[in-house]
């Protein structure tokens, strides 16, 4: 993880914890929950949401270093025994990450995942991992000319999550994505993208 990436993610790490002391409305019990106190906040259930975000990264077999935003919308659900909070989680994200590098233009037009998540619920306040799998669209242009191929990987990565107002939560969440290489006729070598972002995002829980 990046220092940008542990940095920001320490932050919002102790400013959810001091907000569990807060006296924020908890979200009712919902049918979902499993083995949870009656006045404990509820974490269970399904959830939409979108996030903004940062991406940087790296294209395997060349120089090229696409950063550059990403946001997207989100979607999930979430099972709750206890303090132990796991579940699924899928996004899909449009990024503006590019770079060139020599005649060559590499970008990364969009990318998703599909995910589980575990974590540990400090009753408002949420920190879980998340890992799964990845894919997503490496495209590169030379001289009026691109190229797009779809590509398969994983994604790992850390998160707080905090609730902030009744159904409401917001997050903060780091991402390292690897997506595996493809053969460029354009550049005439296996190309393939890796890449870490950090994103905020708001969901709401039904």
């Amino acid at each position: 993880m990046s220092k940008l990436a542990f940095a920001a993610f320490a932050v919002l790490s102790a400013s959810v914890v001091s907000a569990q002391a807060a006296d924020l409305p908890y979200r009712s019990r919902q049918p979902y929950t499993v083995n949870q106190p009656l006045n404990a906040y509820s974490w269970a259930g399904p959830y939409l949401g979108g996030t903004l975000g940062y991406e940087w990264g790296s294209v395997s077999n060349s120089g090229a270093k696409p950063s550059g935003i990403a946001g997207g919308v989100t979607a999930g659900y979430n099972w709750q025994s206890g303090n132990i909070v796991f579940g699924l989680e899928g996004d899909m994200q449009g990024t503006a990450a590019d770079d060139r590098f020599a005649n060559y233009k590499f970008s990364n037009p969009w990318f998703g995942t599909a995910r589980g998540r575990i974590g540990y619920a400090f009753n408002n306040v949420l920190i879980y991992g998340t890992g799964g799998l990845a894919f997503g669209s490496l495209q590169t242009e030379l001289n009026g000319l691109q190229q797009s191929q779809t590509s398969i990987g994983y994604a790992v990565g850390v998160g707080a999550e905090v609730g902030i107002y009744q159904n409401w939560t917001a997050k903060i969440e780091y991402l390292y994505v690897g997506l595996s290489s493809n053969n460029y006729t354009l550049t005439g070598a296996n190309n393939g993208l890796d890449f870490g972002t950090v994103r905020l995002g708001v969901n709401y829980h039904f």
